[in-house]
């Protein structure tokens, strides 16, 4: 069988009519004929049959059992087509915190999926730090990035980022200055977020001094909406403060206290036995990446594994 013969078998079916066929598949009409003759020939088996002084053709109940064959055998070649035009599809599932996917990676991400010469099925994870571990060990994930680095048997980690960290307000606050101490901001409408142990430490003795924040997130969502209102203040890494710029009308000052905050560190974290099939996604994406985050001006380490 052929693919000629197959599309002209099915075309007679839609029109009941050999003229029609013909009409249709912009051929004549001895053409048809002969293409039917040759598939029934092929399958031993006639397909249609003509009534005297009948323009329509009526299929034979061996015609009506072949309807879904040749159906099949039509939808089978086009698969076959589009496999031989498709390029290689890569799958990568990547765990990330959400502060990571939301102001670091999320443009990132649009590059990559919106490039013509690779076709990459990205699956993206949103997890805390702790997590992200978990799920790699268990190559629930192929690529984690975590803000703490654990001790894991199976895991590689290395720094990527180091964050300087500044105050944000919003541009309509009152006390706007290039320095501000966390002591000339009242606490009361501080957005807290831990991005860290160190960071948490340092908060407690400079900011908090041991009681709990009042508002306290875990998400950019979360952040983005309650910097909405012009008491709001929040200590964020330079990542988030580009992002929120984009975002929001915002004031940025550098911490004045004596004692700076500590930089946030982002770990990439990879298993040290991948799986086969997705090394080469993970390479691709490095190798996005890496550019990516250099000319960002955020603080890329690019460092070792750990």
């Amino acid at each position: 069988m052929n693919l000629a013969d197959i599309e002209t078998f099915l075309m007679i079916v839609k029109t009941k009519n050999i003229t029609k066929t013909a009409d249709n598949l912009f051929l004549s009409q001895p053409t048809v004929s002969h293409r039917l003759k040759l598939l029934e020939e092929e399958l031993s088996v006639k397909l249609i049959t003509r009534k005297k002084g009948y323009k329509q053709i009526e299929l034979t109940s061996q015609g009506e059992e072949f309807i879904p064959i040749a159906e099949q055998w039509l939808s089978i070649w086009r698969e076959m087509q589009l496999l031989k035009s498709s390029k290689e599809r890569l799958y990568l599932t990547v765990g990330c915190t959400d502060t990571m996917n939301s102001a670091i990676l999320f443009d990132l991400y649009s590059e990559m999926l919106g490039a013509k010469e690779q076709i990459m099925n990205l699956h993206i994870k949103t997890h805390y730090s702790y997590e992200l571990y978990g799920l790699l060990e268990n190559h629930e994930i192929d690529l984690g990035f975590v803000y703490h680095h654990l001790q894991f048997k199976n895991i590689i980690a290395r720094p990527i980022l180091r964050e300087k960290m500044y105050i944000v307000q919003s541009a309509a606050a009152e006390l706007k200055k290039p320095f501000i101490h966390t002591e000339e901001l009242d606490k009361e409408w501080e957005i807290f977020l831990s991005w860290e142990a160190n960071y948490q430490i340092w908060h407690d003795q400079w900011v908090s001094k041991g009681e709990r924040p009042r508002v306290w997130v875990d998400t950019f969502e979360l952040l983005l909406h309650l910097m909405s209102d012009e008491r709001m203040w929040v200590i964020a890494p330079i990542s988030v403060v580009d992002r929120l710029k984009t975002l929001r009308q915002v004031y940025v000052s550098e911490i004045a206290n004596p004692v700076p905050p500590p930089e946030r560190i982002t770990y990439e974290i990879k298993h040290k036995y991948p799986n086969e099939a997705t090394l080469k996604a993970v390479q691709i994406f490095e190798e996005r990446m890496a550019p990516y985050l250099s000319k960002r001006g955020w603080g890329y380490v690019g460092g070792k594994e750990q």
